[in-house]
């Protein structure tokens, strides 16, 4: 039984057209795979090359954008679902709901925002769901680098790896999407900002 994939991923127009090609293919690799795509529901730059690829493969698409972003993104009305939400919180939510797993591209503060708030929720054992960013090109480095910071410092655990998968491939991205993932049981230190 495929899943429902949510995939977060780049708005901008100004990209290299690599980034639009890593969309293709995984658009393309998520109907290969019989998963259906809930995405921004826009049909600009990767999320438009993700959706029309992961059509082009048979897969059932369900874009959900806000209301206000309607005309900015240019809401891509080709979606087997297009669900139009009163703003950015509901949209999130509205995704999350539909999602049986996160797969996050290269991609700019929105997708930072999305990303952070389904790694933190895993972590938080909020939901067991995976969470999987796709970096062949080396975009999320500074990130992880941050992120391993954080821990020498005792700002954050090293369960906040656990959390998450990383890769460069797309087949591996779809392998680690696929798999029953650890649960992570946080403990009241996990809450706490620093080790004492």
């Amino acid at each position: 039984m495929g899943l429902a994939v949510c995939v977060f991923c780049a708005s901008s127009s100004k990209i290299d057209p690599k980034y639009l090609e890593l969309a293709t293919r995984v658009g393309a690799e998520l109907a290969d795979r019989g998963h259906t795509l809930v995405s921004g529901g826009a049909q600009v730059s990767c999320m438009g090359a993700v959706a029309r690829a992961a059509r082009a493969g048979g897969a059932r698409t369900v874009g959900v954008i806000p209301e206000g972003l309607v005309s900015v993104e240019i809401s891509d009305e080709e979606n087997d679902e297009l669900i139009v939400t009163p703003d950015m919180r509901s949209r999130k939510g509205e995704m999350d709901r539909r999602s049986d797993a996160f797969l996050i591209l290269p991609g700019g503060i929105g997708t930072l925002e999305e990303l952070f708030e389904v790694w933190t929720a895993r972590v938080l054992a909020m939901h067991e769901k995976a969470v999987v960013i796709l970096d062949p090109y080396g975009v999320y480095d500074p990130l992880r680098e941050l992120m391993t910071g954080l821990m020498d410092q005792g700002f954050a655990r090293a369960k906040i790896f656990d959390a998450i998968g990383w890769t460069a491939d797309v087949n591996e991205a779809f392998d680690l999407l696929e798999r029953s993932q650890p649960r992570i049981e946080p403990t009241a230190e996990d809450y706490a900002e620093a080790e004492i």
